[in-house]
């Protein structure tokens, strides 16, 4: 018998994290009601900037001085040693060094229940008591370098953002106070001529502040009384960015009804959105007065991609409007080739092989262009080229269960796809929708399962399966 060309290899026989790359992703050992850990934890794996940032960390000289500064740096090196160990191993891994160190940083995650049992904890708690200890932790020129691919974004782009979490995760808010009772005042010259001069007018308040998710409000609105029906994520994010408050009016000496407006300043490449589904109600009727934990069930929808371009403030809105009217005409551009009968693709390949034939010309129309087309504002660090404010989702960390101090929480995160990634390969659609059906898998501790893009949307709430808690996001390109 003729030896084959190329050996055999079983799976077996391969190293460990040879091995990992073959078969699907590793899940987490639930240590004990750890499932909100494990969830977050494999969300936060397919970050890439969190990941090398978490490589390039060093801990402080003066950490070592506190025992928190110690908590800190050993929190970060769990996490990371918990991620990469996942990479190479084809079995699930028990993350004990991680899930100690949390409940060492955050004593509030070390609650037992009567018999001894660790409780459950809040993913969102966690995920965002995380995100402070890396923010404290992760700062300097050489972590935010590693973190974007070794080129540090300009103070321009980091707008204020100085560590790598308020950078890839970070949004820049801007809120406007606007008094109710009276004429406010704005910065557009020809509407403080049309103001009456007898009319008392009250400067509008505007203020920056620094939020690390956006919230969909779904139980009424920020201001705690509005009953508005929520039914998708961008009626909640706008109402939780509007509400009502009593503040001091200068102008009529004494307090007034305000309205309260944010909009978006800087964009992040890795935008979070929580959804409001726990929520503390008052029992002033019980025994204790204590109150008691509630979860809201109502299913509030989604999709694959999430436009962020009505969030923003109008200096953002006019940047990215020039990338969105550019890829509009393009767009109908194609449209109208394929209804004269033409072959957009040939035209793709043509185009492709001229610019390969003539890099010469290529490189001076380039040049050429750039001339012309004057400097976009920058929006954000890290953002793709002509970034249009559209973000893609890739994880989502969901909860099941009516008791909102029990019940599970898993991971979802989107595979590695290829054809999302510029390949010519035909992408499958979600029936009857433009959506494209791409690979997912569900993390649920240490078992893991392949999904598709359908099984996401469909947890939006409103029964007994899961329900998306935390949803995250990556610019689009």
């Amino acid at each position: 018998p003729v030896e084959p060309v190329k050996k055999t290899v079983f799976l077996e026989d391969l190293p460990p994290e040879e091995a990992a790359k073959m078969v699907e992703p590793s899940g987490l050992v639930n240590l004990g009601n750890t499932c909100y850990l494990n969830s977050v934890t494999q969300c936060l794996r397919v970050i890439p900037q969190l990941r090398d940032g978490l490589k390039s960390y060093t801990p402080s000289s003066s950490n070592g001085a506190s025992q928190q500064g110690q908590m800190h740096a050993l929190l970060l090196k769990s996490l990371l040693s918990t991620m990469d160990s996942l990479d190479k191993s084809p079995n699930a891994i028990s993350p004990n060094n991680l899930v100690m160190s949390t409940k060492m940083s955050f004593p509030q995650m070390a609650q037992t229940g009567p018999g001894g049992a660790p409780m459950q904890q809040d993913a969102e708690e966690f995920y965002s008591s995380i995100m402070g200890v890396c923010a404290g932790e992760m700062r300097g020129d050489p972590t935010l370098r590693a973190a974007f691919g070794g080129e540090k974004p300009s103070g321009e782009h980091l707008d204020g953002a100085d560590n790598v979490i308020d950078a890839v995760f970070g949004l820049k808010m801007e809120e406007t106070l606007t008094c109710d009772e009276l004429t406010t005042t704005t910065t557009d010259k020809d509407d403080a001529m049309d103001t009456d001069a007898n009319a008392l007018v009250e400067p509008a308040v505007v203020s920056y502040d620094l939020h690390r998710k956006l919230v969909c409000n779904i139980q009424g609105g920020s201001d705690a009384s509005s009953q508005v029906n929520i039914t998708h994520i961008g009626e909640g994010i706008q109402l939780s960015l509007t509400g009502k408050l009593e503040k001091y009016s200068d102008a009529l000496g004494r307090n007034a009804q305000w309205t309260r407006s944010q909009k978006i300043a800087r964009l992040p490449p890795c935008l979070v959105v929580q959804f409001g589904r726990f929520y503390w109600k008052a029992t002033p009727d019980s025994q204790d007065h204590a109150g008691v934990k509630c979860k809201v069930m109502k299913p509030v929808g989604f999709q694959s991609v999430f436009d962020v371009y009505e969030f923003c403030n109008d200096k953002v809105k006019k940047v990215l409007k020039v990338a969105r009217d550019k890829a509009l005409a393009e767009e109908e551009d194609r449209v109208a080739k394929k209804l004269r009968g033409e072959d957009v693709e040939d035209d793709k390949k043509e185009d492709a092989k001229m610019e390969e034939d003539d890099e010469e010309a290529a490189a001076l129309q380039a040049a050429l262009a750039m001339s012309v087309e004057p400097e976009q504002a920058p929006v954000g660090p890290g953002l793709p080229h002509e970034f249009q404010g559209l973000y893609e989702l890739f994880a989502v960390v969901t909860h099941k269960g009516r008791d909102a101090d029990g019940g599970h929480y898993m991971g979802w995160v989107k595979a590695d796809n290829t054809a999302s990634n510029g390949s010519d390969k035909k992408r499958e659609k979600i029936a009857d929708s433009e959506e494209d059906n791409d690979d997912w898998f569900v993390f649920d501790d240490d078992e893991v399962s392949p999904c598709k893009t359908e099984d996401i949307l469909k947890l939006k709430g409103g029964g007994d399966w899961h329900m998306s808690y935390l949803n995250f996001y990556r610019a689009k390109k």
